[in-house]
């Protein structure tokens, strides 16, 4: 498992969902959803500062497939944040399938004694974790970085 820190983000048209590892990617935390601006160019802005500030060397942005594994308006809407985001960073941005993170999500939630009412400020940083999760399970079982690579970035 490569060392530092990540963050997972998961795209919503209201709000992004935050999630962040550890150093050594063991713990995965939620950080507070993040209002989504209506301009692409603040959003992008606002996740860079965010990256910047917790010093991540890898972001996931989940990809919210249908469940037959077909592309939907918002896999589009997630992937122009994530080809965006990488363009603007140093470091890999990667894809990681999400379907059922949402669900899981809400599930966890519900077992920990929050309503759907009450949980719905932090679904989506929840939803944000189970994303972060899968990725570093991925990789510790596998050796090999999760997801799909967005953009050109060499020896990713």
């Amino acid at each position: 498992m490569r060392s530092g820190r990540r963050i997972a983000i998961d795209v919503g048209k209201v709000r992004l969902g935050i999630a962040l590892c550890d150093q050594e990617g063991i713990l995965a935390s939620p950080l507070e959803a993040v209002k989504r601006p209506s301009d692409t160019a603040d959003t992008i802005s606002g996740l860079v500062e965010l990256v910047s500030l917790h010093q991540a060397v890898e972001v996931y942005v989940g990809e919210p497939l249908s469940l037959s594994g077909k592309e939907t308006e918002s896999t589009n809407d997630s992937r122009m944040i994530a080809v965006e985001l990488a363009s603007c960073l140093s470091i890999p941005v990667r894809m990681i399938d999400e379907r059922f993170t949402t669900v899981t999500a809400a599930a966890k939630l519900r077992a920990a004694g929050l309503s759907s009412r009450d949980s719905k400020s932090i679904i989506d940083s929840a939803s944000a974790v189970e994303i972060l999760e899968s990725a570093l399970s991925l990789e510790k079982s596998s050796g090999i970085a999760p997801g799909q690579l967005v953009g050109d970035h060499v020896g990713a």
